[in-house]
């Protein structure tokens, strides 16, 4: 899925896009023919679907969210209105389908568990401080990053250690505001402590 909007705080796992739908089912890629050779170009990009060049052409756009979660709104395209133009030069409103997948960002933040005021409010600081440093000087940036990279880690490693060893990878998921594949490697990293 080729993303349109994304979180720091959820990154690719939860990366949204505006989904096609042709006859009410999100069709496969579309291929672009660059001549001969074994890589065919492809895309998932609602504006690729616009009809040209033998392309199929989408009738409605819907939220789609890398986790797999798909809007249950549709929003028809005006081809009256569109045209012959290419979609990638045209003003398509995706506030209905950006407002679906915030909707749904935040039922997944809502479920998860919540971080103490304290620790929130640090870790803004310290973005905050990231950001300038990274402007300012940018290797002592890379430098601090690298050290918050292994902090991050040694910390991660010790607090999925503490889990009961009874829980559940949907449980983690859930918790972490992610997905099972995810949550399973931490629960594998507090197995392999």
């Amino acid at each position: 899925m080729e993303r349109d909007w994304w979180t720091v705080e959820f990154g690719d796992v939860h990366a949204g896009a505006a989904g096609v739908l042709i006859g009410g089912i999100e069709p496969g890629p579309v291929y672009f023919d660059v001549g001969s050779g074994p890589n065919v170009p492809s895309t998932t990009h609602w504006t690729a679907y616009d009809g040209r060049s033998r392309r199929p052409r989408a009738e409605a756009l819907r939220a789609v969210c890398a986790c797999g979660w798909r809007g249950a709104a549709e929003y028809p395209l005006d081809w009256a209105a569109i045209g012959d133009q290419p979609l990638y030069e045209t003003d398509v409103d995706l506030a209905g389908p950006l407002a679906d997948w915030t909707a749904h960002l935040s039922v997944v933040r809502d479920k998860a568990v919540p971080l103490p005021e304290p620790l929130a409010a640090l870790l803004v600081e310290i973005a905050a401080h990231l950001n300038t440093t990274a402007a300012d000087t940018p290797l002592a940036a890379l430098r601090a990053a690298g050290v918050l990279e292994r902090i991050t880690a040694r910390v991660g490693r010790a607090a999925a250690g503490m889990l009961d060893p009874d829980v559940s990878a949907a449980t983690v998921a859930t918790a972490l505001g992610t997905i099972r594949s995810k949550a399973l490697v931490v629960l594998l990293t507090a197995q392999d402590r």
